[in-house]
C-alpha cells in the first residue's frame, strides 16, 4: 500500500472533525530510535513536515544520520561514475553485451543515487515522497483515552508475545516478510481477535500499490486510486509490542485490513482490496465494543466502492 500527496490535507479534514492531536511525543522515541535509523523507513513528506517540529535532540538523531548517508552515497556515485566511463570506452572500442549491461547497471544506479541525495535536501513535495512500504512508517489516528491521537506507526503488526522474529517466515533464500501487514478480513476473529474489536486504527490515503503478475510471469506494480478523487479512510488494526527480554525498544505498529477484491482490482490482477470506510463510521470504528463485533462487520458492509482506477506505478 502507498500514501499519497493528498495526506497533509486528508489529515487536515480529519483534524477538523475528530480534533486529533499528534503525538510528538511518540514521533520524538521514533526519530530517536536506534539513533535516528528509522529515517531510512519515514516517507520524505513526514520528515519534513513533522520533523521541524520535535525537540532538537531528536531533530539532530536525524541531521547525523543524513550527513553520513550523503558522505557514503558521495563515495558510491564517485565510483559508478567511473564504472559508468569505463564502460563506456569499452564499447566505443568493441561492442559486448558485458560492457552494455554494466553501463546499463551504472547508469540505473547514479540516477538513484542522486535522487538519494536530493531527498536530503527541503524541496516541494511530490506524491511519491508520501509513499510507505510494508515495514516503514506511516501516522495512524487512533483513540487514546478521551481523545484522538495521530501516531507513528510500522506498518506490519508484531503482535505482543510474539518474538522480533515472527516479523518473518522461511530461512536463507526463501525468507520473506510474514504478511501481518494486511488483516483479512475472514480471519479478524481468529488471528486478530486480541486487536479485532479493541484496537483500531484510520490511515489516510488516496492511492495504494499492489504487485501483480501476467499471464507471462512478468512482475509489476500497480498504483490504485479511486476515480472520485476522494481520500480513502484505511480501516486497521494496531498494537503496541514489547519486547519481552527488554532488548529492543516498543514498536507501535498496525495492518491494514482488507477484503475480497472490488471487481476492477481483481481485472488488474490483485486478490484483495483494502476497506475504504465512510467518513461517517470513523468514529464508531475507532471506538469499538468487542461485545458488539457484529456492528463492526456492518461496517464494512456498508464501505465506499469507488472505481480503483490503474496504472503501472513509477
Amino acid at each position: 500500500m502507498c500514501y499519497s500527496a493528498q495526506v497533509e490535507a486528508d489529515y487536515q479534514k480529519l483534524l477538523r472533525t475528530f480534533g486529533p492531536v499528534l503525538s510528538l511525543e511518540d514521533f520524538t522515541r521514533l526519530w530517536l530510535r536506534d539513533n535516528g535509523k528509522a529515517r531510512d523507513r519515514l516517507p520524505k513528506g513526514i520528515i519534513d513536515t513533522v520533523g521541524p517540529l520535535l525537540p532538537a535532540e531528536a531533530q539532530a538523531a536525524f541531521l547525523d544520520g543524513f550527513a553520513a548517508d550523503e558522505r557514503a552515497w558521495t563515495e558510491e556515485l564517485f565510483k559508478q561514475k567511473k564504472r559508468l566511463a569505463d564502460n563506456e570506452r569499452k564499447l566505443a572500442a568493441k561492442y559486448t553485451k558485458t560492457a552494455e549491461r554494466e553501463v546499463g547497471i551504472a547508469g540505473r544506479r547514479i540516477e538513484q543515487l542522486k535522487r538519494w541525495r536530493d531527498d536530503l535536501r527541503p524541496r516541494s513535495l511530490t506524491a511519491r515522497d508520501w509513499d510507505f512500504f510494508p515495514q516503514w512508517y506511516a501516522p495512524v489516528m487512533v483513540r487514546e483515552g478521551d481523545r484522538y491521537v495521530i501516531k507513528p506507526m510500522r506498518y506490519q503488526l508484531r503482535k505482543p508475545g510474539l518474538p522480533a522474529s515472527s516479523d518473518w517466515v522461511g530461512e536463507g533464500a526463501k525468507r520473506r516478510l510474514s504478511g501481518t501487514y494486511n488483516a483479512r478480513r475472514d480471519n479478524l476473529g481468529r488471528y486478530w481477535r486480541h486487536q479485532f474489536g479493541y484496537t483500531h486504527g484510520i490511515v489516510v490515503i488516496d492511492t495504494f500499490m499492489e504487485n501483480v503478475e501476467n499471464e507471462a510471469g512478468e512482475k509489476y506494480r500497480l498504483r490504485f486510486t479511486p476515480r472520485t478523487g476522494e481520500p480513502m479512510f484505511v480501516a486497521c488494526l494496531w498494537a503496541n509490542w514489547v519486547d519481552p527480554d527488554g532488548v529492543e525498544p516498543d514498536l507501535l505498529s498496525f495492518a491494514a485490513v482488507t477484503d475480497d477484491p472490488e471487481p476492477e482490482v481483481a481485472a488488474a490482477g490483485h486478490d484483495r482490496t483494502i476497506i475504504n470506510i465512510k467518513p461517517e463510521h470513523v468514529e464508531a470504528w475507532l471506538n469499538p465494543d468487542p461485545k458488539n463485533l457484529g456492528a463492526l462487520y456492518d461496517i464494512f458492509d456498508d464501505k465506499r466502492h469507488p472505481f480503483y482506477e490503474h496504472k503501472i506505478a513509477a
